[in-house]
């Protein structure tokens, strides 16, 4: 059973942490706007079979052939942040809950989940996107901690 794991498993949580001025993208909460996570964390990996990965749930070949250019994968897969660190302990599967007002963003499993595109994703730290908004940093004169 997972009940401690190291610090270093988890990326900073970016309300606790200053920011230098960079590229890196913020992304919040769509229904609060608490900063979840930063563009670094996010795990990239490649696109699977689509449609024909998901053989085992009988999709039909009218949705096979549905290509109209929209993004394949929906969700982001991010590295454990800190502010999961109290779902992820003891448990192998689960929501990611909104730290501060609740709302589901996404799931967890240690086992993997599969990502809209069809790529198997171990462990799987998922965020939908259309629970999360995109925040580019500005850059500023001095360094100041993000809101919560």
């Amino acid at each position: 059973e997972l009940r401690d794991l190291p610090r270093e498993v988890f990326a900073a949580d970016p309300t606790s942490v200053c920011q230098a001025p960079n590229t890196e993208v913020l992304y919040r909460c769509r229904k609060c706007r608490r900063a979840l996570f930063r563009s670094s964390s996010v795990l990239p990996h490649t696109e699977g079979g689509g449609p024909a990965a998901f053989a085992h749930k009988r999709v039909t070949e009218s949705a096979q052939l549905c290509s109209d250019g929209r993004e394949k994968c929906t969700s982001y897969f991010t590295e454990p942040v800190q502010w999961m660190e109290p779902a992820l302990l003891g448990v192998m599967e689960g929501q990611l809950l909104c730290p501060k007002c609740t709302a589901k963003l996404g799931s967890f499993s240690w086992r993997g989940e599969q990502c809209s595109c069809g790529r198997w994703v171990t462990p799987a730290f998922q965020i939908h996107k259309s629970r999360v908004d995109e925040a580019r940093t500005l850059p500023l004169g001095n360094c100041q901690a993000a809101e919560t």
